[in-house]
């Protein structure tokens, strides 16, 4: 890594980016967040581009910020590479999986009543499932030390999944309630 703000990447490894995420973007079932895992094993264990708290703090940018879920791949290509970065891993996550949506979407619409499509509907379901808590897991390692601090964070997930399993708050209270956590040096 050089001193810059961002490393300077070959050009061969700006393409072994951009071919990760284009190979993870098929593996998206639930949005970008749920390949967030293998993400972070290869920016972060495996290339050391950033660190698991820059890998965090991208995602959590990314996802206070208004607009797409997906932005956060952008944020974590340019802390990667900067500008070129954003683009790998963008171009990388949209395109392969733009395309296959949408002939899926056509293919499955015409089709949407047999029994193939529901059952399939149907099994993706706790596939997702299992990838988001992954994808939860991974986001926070880096916060959950045996330390106070880590045991605010572990009671600021448990208060935030019990909220969200059992009223219809909206999920933004509970990014102001981690902020201020944050903040106050809690969590």
């Amino acid at each position: 890594m050089s001193g810059l703000l961002h490393p300077v990447l070959s050009n061969a490894d700006l393409l072994g980016l951009f071919a990760h995420f284009l190979v993870l973007s098929l593996l998206a079932i639930g949005g970008a967040i749920t390949t967030a895992p293998d993400m972070h094993r290869y920016v972060v264990d495996e290339h050391h581009w950033i660190s698991d708290a820059q890998f965090s703090a991208s995602i959590a940018i990314a996802q206070a910020a208004p607009g797409p879920n997906v932005l956060f791949v952008a944020v974590i290509g340019w802390n990667v590479a900067g500008p070129i970065g954003a683009v790998a891993t963008m171009a990388g996550t949209l395109l392969p999986s733009t395309a296959l949506t949408l002939l899926a979407t056509r293919w499955g619409q015409r089709r949407r009543d047999t029994r193939f499509v529901r059952a399939f509907k149907t099994g993706l379901t706790p596939l997702t499932i299992g990838l988001l808590v992954a994808t939860g897991w991974v986001l926070a390692r880096p916060y959950v030390a045996v330390d106070a601090r880590g045991l605010g964070a572990i009671a600021l997930i448990a208060v935030s999944v019990a909220l969200m399993l059992r009223t219809r708050i909206s999920p933004m209270w509970l990014v102001a309630l981690g902020a201020a956590a944050g903040a106050l040096g809690w969590a």
